[in-house]
Parts: structure tokens; sequence; C-alpha cells
């Protein structure tokens, strides 16, 4: 009997560590598990109530409340929209808008961060700080404040203009009086300062990003490029920006994803969706779903195309990453 005990009690001295390497193995997913169920319940859940009410005709809230049928249309919702000439017209506008934005709020997020690198502590510290408050200002309030400066009556734009000298203004924009001048009822006009606002917006989280970026480049690696005779071009063209690319690859995905959906900027200062010449598809998608009569179902729709965009862009990216990181 006591031989018995003795080999179980052995067995069981073998089998706990083999336990308990399985109860660790199990102990990340349970730390991971809260988060997955917060993301089901505000994102994945949401996505697909999306999906599934783009292949529905949905024509009134009472649909969505249970009260009537759901119409099953398939992918004619899909159909309709990729037949419309209108949608070309939006979805060139949203990818010239994005391409431009993300190109700008690069150049201009990477500057600063260069700058904000070769200040002292102090005066980074200040910089920095002054910077972040366009990203910490909230999109409505940003907009608010960017669509007084434009106002036609009582705007700072519009004062500054009317402060020029009546010869100069007339010769460089053949008018003198700009007061009640419609800064926003041009499309390129309108596209330009909306790129205004949102590269201001958009453009310190880019700064700082590369900062950060910048003060992980050993600083004996500039210092031997410029004994070397490099200049400042060549230094961040064949050592920082190398170094730096994973960085700016997630950077430019991530601006991607963010000017595709501008959607608070543009409803502000275009008052509404009454302005269809500046649409992208964002806009688009709210405009059909809730402008009446609403067409929830085409909504829906115009949504998921402009999620499978993003996805697709995603999509590219982390080919790019794997191959790069497969070569090296």
């Amino acid at each position: 009997m006591t031989t018995l005990t003795k080999a179980s009690e052995t067995s069981a001295a073998r089998e706990n560590p083999a336990r308990r390497r399985r109860r660790v193995d199990r102990l990340p997913y349970l730390l991971l598990l809260p988060c997955l169920v917060v993301i089901c319940v505000l994102l994945l859940w949401p996505l697909g109530q999306v999906v599934a009410m783009s292949f529905f005709r949905l024509n009134n809230v009472r649909q969505l409340r249970g009260d009537r049928e759901w119409p099953w249309v398939g992918f004619g919702n899909y159909a309709e929209i990729l037949g419309d000439p209108f949608f070309l017209t939006v979805l060139r506008n949203t990818v010239l808008f994005a391409v431009a934005n993300v190109a700008l709020t690069m150049i201009l997020g990477t500057l600063v961060g260069l700058l904000l690198n070769r200040l002292g502590k102090r005066m980074a510290t200040f910089v920095a700080s002054c910077v972040m408050l366009a990203w910490a200002t909230p999109a409505l309030t940003g907009t608010i404040v960017w669509k007084w400066m434009f106002d036609d009556t009582s705007g700072l734009v519009t004062w500054l203009f009317n402060a020029l000298p009546d010869g100069l203004s007339n010769a460089l924009f053949g008018r003198a009086d700009w007061t009640g001048y419609g800064w926003f009822n041009s499309p390129l006009l309108f596209f330009s300062i909306l790129t205004l606002v949102v590269v201001w917006h958009s453009f310190p989280f880019i700064a700082v990003s590369v900062l950060a970026g910048l003060k992980s480049v050993p600083s004996e690696l500039h210092e031997a490029a410029r004994v070397d005779g490099a200049g400042p071009w060549k230094v961040f063209w064949k050592i920082t920006f190398p170094l730096l690319r994973p960085v700016f690859g997630i950077l430019v995905v991530l601006s991607t994803i963010w000017d595709f959906k501008v959607f608070t900027q543009q409803f502000v200062l275009a008052g509404g969706t009454q302005d269809r010449l500046t649409f992208m598809l964002s806009i688009y998608s709210y405009a059909e779903a809730f402008s009446p009569p609403p067409k929830y179902g085409l909504g829906a729709a115009i949504a998921v195309v402009l999620t499978l965009i993003l996805l697709l862009v995603t999509g590219v990216y982390v080919r790019m990453v794997l191959k790069q990181e497969e070569e090296s």
C-alpha cells in the first residue's frame, strides 16, 4: 500500500510541471479574453450588422426595429452603387483627397519631428506641447474654429484679404472686396480648406511618432556620415529613412485609413450633405442612409465598400512588411 502511494505521488509530481505549463500557456489567452469580448461587442457585432443590412432593402425605421420584414435583394445594393456614375466621382474624390492629405501630413510631420530632434530638451518639450494641442483638440471643435476663420463676413481670413491694398488685391486675385465671398462654394477651394483642416489636426501625431523613432537611431551613425562629408539630405535618405521605414510604413497606413474616413470635418465645413460635388465615401454613405427618403441598405453597402478598400490597403502593407522580413 505504501509502495502504491509513493508511486502515485511520484507520477503526480511528474505530471505537475506539465499541468503547470498548460496553465501558463492558457494564461495569455485568459488575459486577452476581456479585450476580445470588448472588440467583439463594439466592433465585430456592429460590423456584422452593417454587412447584413447591405443585402436587404431597408427604407424605414420600423424595419430596423424589427416591426417589418427585410426584403432580400442580395447584391442588388452593390450593383446599384457600382453601376452609378456618381459613385466613381465620389471614389475619385476620396482617393485624391486621401493621397494629397497623406503626402502633406507625412512631409509636414516628418519635418517637425526632425526639428524637434534637433532642438534642446526644454525647447523641444515646449514645441511638442504646443504642437500636440492640435492633436488633442476634438475634430468638431477644431473644424468649427476653422469654419469661423473662413466666414464670409467676420472671418479672420476675410479680414486679412480685405486688409490688402486694393491695387494689390485686384492685381493678384481680381477683386478688392472679399466680404461675402463664398470660400466653400467652389469644390477646389472647399477641398483645399478641408485639406488644411485635416493636415493641421493630423501632423502632430506623425511628428511625435517620427521623433520617437529618431531617438532609437544611434547617434554614431549620423556623426560618422557627417565626418564623411554627407549633408543633411543625404544623411536622412541613406541612414534615417531606411532605419525608420517600418515606422513610416505604419504611419502611412494609419494616415490613409484616417483620411479615407474623414467625415466630421467635411460635414461641418459643408454644413450638411447638400453639396454632392464634394462628396467622399464616408459622407456619401451617411447621405444615402439618412437623407429622405432613407436607404439604410444602400448606405450600409457603401460603408462595406469603404471597409473593403481600407482592408485592402492594410493587407498590401502587411504583405510588404512580411516580404521585407523574409528578405532580411
